[in-house]
Formats: structure tokens, C-alpha cells, sequence
């Protein structure tokens, strides 16, 4: 771990950010967006690394990341669900209880 992207030599941040030369790093098209120029370009990455997140932020997006869930609001999570065909959103634990038979008998 390290305490800014910089700092982690696989990380992409130093060519992005401070326009350092890495030859397995491809501009994206999202990149090329922030600004007009790498210069632009640069410094909108680097604000995007201003501030630290909030502990329980990180701890959200943890969870929605290793559970394969979409992180957002109730019908944000819906959306994502109706697009991919099944539930982006956590599920109840265990096994769903079997219905129980009851005949009209047992019930007079």
C-alpha cells in the first residue's frame, strides 16, 4: 500500500498526471477528454486525487467491488439489473425457506 498513487511504481498515475513517459501506458478516450492539451489533461487527473476519500466510501465500494454489486442509489441498482439480466445488488443470506404445505383439513 501507498499513501498516493505516485508512489506505486505499476500504477498508471505518473503517466497520466505528471506526463512521465511509459511506453505501456495508452491515452484512453476518457483521459483525452479532461483537458484540450496534456498540459490541461494532467492537471485535471491530478485533482482528481486531491482529496482522500471518506473511510466508509472506500468501505462501500469495497463491498459493491468483491460482491460484483453496482454502487449507487435504489434505482441506479435496478437500471444496472434490468441492463445485465440478473441482481446487482446483495441478496438475503442462506437458502430461501420451502414452502410449508398445509392442507384444509389441519386448518379446522
Amino acid at each position: 500500500m501507498v499513501k498516493h498513487p505516485a508512489e506505486d511504481t505499476w500504477s498508471s498515475y505518473r503517466a497520466n498526471a505528471q506526463g512521465e513517459a511509459n511506453t505501456l501506458i495508452a491515452p484512453q478516450m476518457l483521459y483525452a477528454a479532461l483537458g484540450l492539451d496534456g498540459a490541461s489533461q494532467q492537471a485535471a487527473y491530478r485533482e482528481l486525487f486531491r482529496y482522500e476519500l471518506d473511510p466508509g466510501l472506500v468501505d462501500e465500494i469495497r463491498q459493491a467491488t468483491n460482491g460484483n454489486f453496482a454502487l449507487g442509489s435504489e434505482h441506479f441498482a435496478a437500471q444496472v439489473s434490468t441492463a445485465i439480466g440478473r441482481r446487482a445488488t446483495p441478496g438475503k443470506s442462506g437458502r430461501p425457506r420451502k414452502a410449508i404445505e398445509v392442507e384444509a383439513e389441519d386448518i379446522f
